[in-house]
């Protein structure tokens, strides 16, 4: 049976995170720690090569705790502050990664490949001498004497190891084909530990879809916002894809947390997605240029009125909502309450939630291992001590934008560090 003083459970970010930072305090404070990374998959970081569309936005200049969500989403605070995005810029500065900033401040790699920041993470971990074994899937732990016993498989066999410490980041229920599931709560969950309701985030709305499926492809600069009866219950803006079954894109990604713990709830009030597709006009101007084109342009019909302002099939599909019927209408049979009511259209145009696309289509977890039995200042289980878990597989996911890789990379290297402190003869400490 394998021993190692520390055993990492995931070769994810934040397991890949850890790890590198684990060997470096290691070597800083003259120790040769044994370290090794468990990744159930045939290669580690499947799912970091997907993120940003293969591009992978791996953090963002704007970050703040108004971004996080959970049970209690100041359990991140110490790991984002101590780790926070300057100190993660220096971390890959020193794996040989360029960074560059792009819009909403999103922080990509210079050459907007996912891999290379897989390939700085893999290779500075072999170079650090950090064990990493593939196709190793542990699906429990047992604490056994000054440390635990790790079971699963290894290749199809059955396996059996032991570490001094652990630290779990197995990542969450999304996204099964690149590795996620309900068994990376497992380990957790054979030492006592809970999780909290979990539901898809950062995922594809679906809309009842008698406007949308004629848009399928349509992109449009939108401003998004989710209502239940009159109250805002959340919003953003950038841009919109419409598709058949509804509407995609980075604001309804920050929305769809909302819808998911809405339907997860079953929660019976109906929520109405409302998007402004002129955002930078308020309607009274709208309206105002809406009627000053029906005068220049009286014998234009009303399915081209809107061409040249938005997108030909976009601007028919408004007149329609706006029940502008038929479309063969000159502009100039337009009267003054049906400008008012495009002018609306255009400023609300309002689609019924049915809910968001399944685990298969989110990018992240909302919901995870219940926080209050971690320490937050270390990541250690209060339940079994020298048991510590980081990055998704918590109850903690942040906004669309970079936000969830900069948790990983900050909650992973928390974690090492930590362990790594108990690891260190008394003298050192």
């Amino acid at each position: 049976m394998a021993h190692y003083d520390l055993a990492i459970i995931g070769g994810g970010a934040s397991g890949m995170a850890a790890a590198i930072t684990a060997a470096e305090q290691s070597l800083a404070n003259g120790l040769n720690l044994r370290i090794s990374i468990y990744e159930k998959q045939e290669r580690v970081g499947k799912k970091l090569l997907a993120t940003g569309n293969g591009c992978c936005n791996l953090a963002n200049s704007t970050l703040a705790l108004e971004q996080y969500h959970g049970k209690d989403a100041a359990f991140a605070a110490p790991a984002l502050s101590r780790h926070d995005l300057q100190d993660t810029l220096r971390f890959f500065h020193r794996l040989g990664l360029l960074t560059r900033e792009e819009e909403n401040g999103r922080l990509y790699p210079y050459s907007r490949q996912a891999a290379a920041v897989l390939d700085s993470l893999r290779f500075q971990a072999k170079a650090l001498g950090v064990n990493t074994a593939c196709g190793h899937s542990i699906t429990q732990i047992q604490a056994a004497g000054n440390g635990f016993t790790l079971l699963g498989e290894a290749q199809g066999k059955a396996a059996r190891f032991f570490a001094h410490k652990v630290i779990l980041a197995t990542g969450g229920q999304a996204a099964p084909k690149l590795g996620g599931g309900a068994q990376a709560y497992a380990p957790a969950l054979a030492l006592g530990h809970k999780t909290t309701p979990l539901f898809p985030a950062l995922v594809q709305i679906k809309t009842e879809n008698t406007f949308t499926k004629p848009l399928k492809g349509i992109k449009v600069e939108a401003k998004a916002s989710l209502w239940q009866k009159n109250t805002l219950l959340v919003q953003d803006a950038g841009e919109v894809l419409f598709t058949e079954y509804g509407v995609s894109g980075p604001p309804i990604f920050t929305l769809s947390r909302t819808v998911s713990a809405h339907f997860a709830q079953k929660n019976s009030q109906p929520l109405l997605l409302a998007l402004d597709c002129m955002p930078e006009y308020v309607q009274e101007i709208l309206q105002k240029m809406l009627t000053e084109r029906a005068e220049l342009l009286p014998a234009l019909t009303l399915e081209n009125f809107l061409t040249g302002m938005l997108n030909k099939r976009l601007g028919q599909t408004l007149l329609k909502a706006a029940e502008l019927l038929p479309l063969t209408r000159p502009a100039q049979s337009l009267q003054a309450k049906e400008i008012a009511k495009l002018s609306h259209s255009l400023k609300c145009f309002m689609l019924p939630v049915l809910g968001t696309l399944p685990w298969a289509n989110a990018q992240v977890t909302a919901g995870g291992l219940a926080t209050g039995h971690f320490c937050r200042d270390t990541l250690e289980s209060k339940l079994a001590a020298g048991f510590y878990a980081c990055g998704e597989v918590l109850d903690i996911d942040g906004d669309c934008g970079g936000y969830n890789l900069q948790w990983a990379w900050s909650s992973g290297r928390l974690a090492a560090e930590s362990a790594v402190k108990s690891l260190l003869p008394p003298d050192f400490k």
